[in-house]
């Protein structure tokens, strides 16, 4: 599965044999260059980063590193290598051929997820746009560069599926993927984390951490959809998104270590010496954690969801590792836990699980979560100071499901409207926390640099020594 990039759009789907998508594709184009001239990373029309490209779908080694200029990125299309004889592995047609064309009986529905997948693709990129202005390394530049046009590649993706499968509908879907805006009140994003604001690197942190790795558990949803075309796509995308989550990860960790050598060597946890010192205290921290933790979960939907159980019917979207669940993937008679709000207490109660997934996949992302949060403590238990970063409650500052109406603690506790009034300031990040925040965001330009609130990463990137140039400024 080698990607030919002689085409004017690189791809392994063989596009040159259909001239009326390659025109369509190819009539696209300059209206995404266009888009990321104007709302992709600010000013970097000159820099040569050192990218990786690319080169093979193959699990055995896809990737080309060298340095490209970010307008000469080759965005393409790429799908993963077919499975010989797939067949579908959940749902009413559970056992059939895996479809290589759209049921018109679902068509609409699974226009929806494609349109709903790739509008998130873009809205990170608006979302970063200007952080490059302020980033702490060349390494960490490298990194936000390599995510952008990664993003970028797998709204190709969507795009490509709404062009081969979708005619004229599709081809109008693709248009407004390019006219909605992060954050614009008149055009916005569909989905509401993808219309919050990144304005600095800690943010920026938490947002591939947390909402990216959203993205890597609703494409291993997709990757299991009866559609085999868009189960492909997803497959060769979450190669990529492991990078994404790899970055906001060990981005905080990071941060957290270079905390815990300050607060070893002020022998204090004190938030206000800690910034007099110049890092991110880990009361801070937390608050970050809490916002876009509880961000991120909304985009998990409805805890009770009759379109999650059409989907999973139909055999448009699965679970979590489908094939590796041991049951009868129908779900006819299974339940699964499910919270809410009974006489102002916070429950769990079996519910059907059908109408359940978006919450089983929630809890999915939820231990997930919990690991990276453990990896983070262990770097403040190794220092053996500071008190140890938690996830909040699920149903802590919730706008989407069953306690979107609720005033609940990080902690799980029900609260009157004037206690979470009380209290939200030390849960959630203030605008003095912002602007503490931002004061630290100076640029670090010198190869091998790094700014003094986080710490250097454990290695280069692809063998490189950080003292290597990531970046060059023409």
């Amino acid at each position: 599965m080698a990607i030919d990039y002689s085409e004017r759009i690189p791809n392994n789907v063989t596009l040159a044999d259909n001239r009326r998508l390659q025109r369509a594709l190819e009539s696209w184009q300059p209206h995404y260059l266009r888009w990321w001239d104007e709302l992709g990373p600010e000013g970097t029309q000159a820099y040569e980063v050192y990218l990786r490209t690319a080169i093979s779908v193959e699990s055995d080694g896809w990737a080309n590193f060298g340095y490209v200029k970010m307008p000469d990125y080759r965005w393409g299309i790429f799908l993963a290598k077919p499975q010989d004889n797939r067949t579908i592995a959940f749902g009413d047609h559970q056992g059939e051929p895996a479809w290589q064309d759209v049921p018109g009986e679902y068509r609409s529905q699974l226009r929806r997820l494609i349109v709903t997948q790739g509008d998130t693709e873009p809205a990170s990129v608006e979302q970063q746009r200007h952080l490059g202005r302020t980033c702490p390394s060349l390494y960490d530049l490298r990194n936000l560069f390599q995510i952008n046009v990664e993003e970028g590649r797998h709204l190709w993706a969507m795009v490509y599926l709404l062009h081969a499968y979708f005619g004229r509908d599709g081809r109008e879907e693709a248009e407004m993927m390019l006219e909605r805006h992060s954050g614009d009140p008149d055009r916005p994003r569909i989905l509401g984390a993808f219309n919050e604001a990144t304005p600095h690197w800690l943010s920026y942190f938490m947002f591939t951490f947390f909402t990216d790795r959203d993205g890597k558990y609703q494409l291993a949803s997709l990757a299991e959809s009866s559609f085999d075309p868009l189960a492909r796509t997803c497959q060769f995308m979450l190669t990529e998104e492991a990078h994404h989550m790899f970055v906001g990860e060990t981005g905080i960790m990071r941060i957290i270590q270079r905390t815990c050598e300050v607060m070893r060597e002020l022998r204090t946890d004190d938030p206000e010496r800690l910034r007099g010192a110049g890092v991110i205290d880990l009361t801070t921290l937390q608050r970050f954690i809490n916002f876009h933790y509880s961000v991120s979960l909304d985009l998990f939907g409805q805890e009770r969801s009759t379109n999650a159980a059409t989907y999973f019917t139909t055999g448009l979207k699965g679970r979590y590792h489908e094939t590796r669940i041991d049951d009868d993937h129908r779900l006819t008679d299974a339940t699964w836990p499910v919270y809410g709000l009974v006489n102002g207490v916070i429950v769990g109660d079996e519910q059907p699980a059908l109408l359940a997934l978006n919450e089983r996949l929630r809890d999915d992302y939820i231990a997930d979560c919990q690991r990276g949060l453990d990896r983070w403590n262990k770097v403040i238990e190794s220092h053996r100071m500071g008190e140890l970063l938690q996830l909040p409650h699920r149903a802590f500052n919730r706008r989407i499901g069953a306690f979107a109406e609720t005033r609940v603690s990080p902690g799980g506790a029900v609260l009157s409207e004037s206690e979470w009034e009380q209290g939200v300031a030390n849960w959630l990040p203030t605008r003095e926390d912002h602007a503490y925040i931002a004061s630290l965001m100076q640029p670090v330009l010198e190869p091998g640099e790094m700014a003094g609130w986080m710490s250097p990463p454990a290695r280069g990137i692809h063998g490189q020594p950080l003292e290597f140039r990531y970046v060059k400024f023409s």
